[in-house]
């Protein structure tokens, strides 16, 4: 019975490395739809979200039913609870992707504002985070996890470095306004992302160390 229920707990969480592709596939599309213009690619977008939204019904069922009929306990319940939170945080990520991509498709609507620079590098730099947290909770290493949540500074730093550049651009144009709004909506979807990347990690933590660091996360030297 117990070599069953490690062969379930392996089958949801291969489903979920399945959906965090998905999730990282569309995140990519919105960027490179922002950077290239390209309106056919937010389709793609939007018509992967569906693919998400499905996934992540099937594993909270999946995982409901594990915690229902197996009743596990200690390590088990901390990783079928991880795997709900998990789950919800993926699902927010594509919605932050298809987010970008509907902000894309008013950008496109008028020239370009300036040469993006920062706003790639932010989604690579939160790409890299959620590879990084889910990596962490395949091979239970709370280590790179711990280096996923000092990550999310960076994010917020160039998310805040942009703020303050499109600021500028809407202080001495006041026609930017709006195109200058939208990508700061953009760039805070993207810190959202990192956020979620951070969660995950967070989970893992709470995973393999058995505490919770939400909310006040260490200064150690991991």
């Amino acid at each position: 019975m117990e070599r069953h229920f490690d062969d379930e707990l392996k089958g949801l969480r291969q489903k979920l490395l399945q959906m965090a592709d998905t999730a990282q596939e569309m995140i990519g599309l919105s960027i490179k739809a922002l950077v290239e213009r390209k309106k056919d690619l937010t389709e793609q977008v939007f018509s992967l979200e569906q693919t998400v939204n499905h996934s992540e019904v099937e594993i909270e069922e999946e995982a409901m039913r594990l915690l229902a009929l197996r009743q596990p306990i200690a390590s088990d319940l901390r990783l079928l609870t991880a795997i709900l939170k998990i789950n919800n945080d993926l699902e927010r990520v594509a919605d932050q992707a298809v987010n970008i991509s509907e902000t894309v498709l008013y950008l496109l609507k008028e020239p370009p504002l300036k040469p993006l620079i920062d706003i790639p590098k932010m989604a690579s730099l939160a790409q890299t985070m959620i590879k990084n947290s889910l990596e962490a909770f395949i091979k239970q290493d709370s280590a790179l996890a711990h280096k996923v949540c000092k990550d999310d500074d960076e994010v917020d730093m160039l998310n805040d470095q942009v703020f303050r550049e499109l600021l500028t651009y809407m202080m001495e144009d006041p026609k930017s306004i709006t195109r200058a709004v939208d990508l700061i909506l953009v760039s805070r979807n993207i810190e959202r992302i990192a956020d979620h990347a951070t969660n995950v990690s967070e989970d893992v933590i709470f995973i393999v160390e058995g505490k919770n660091i939400k909310h006040h996360i260490q200064d150690d030297n991991q």
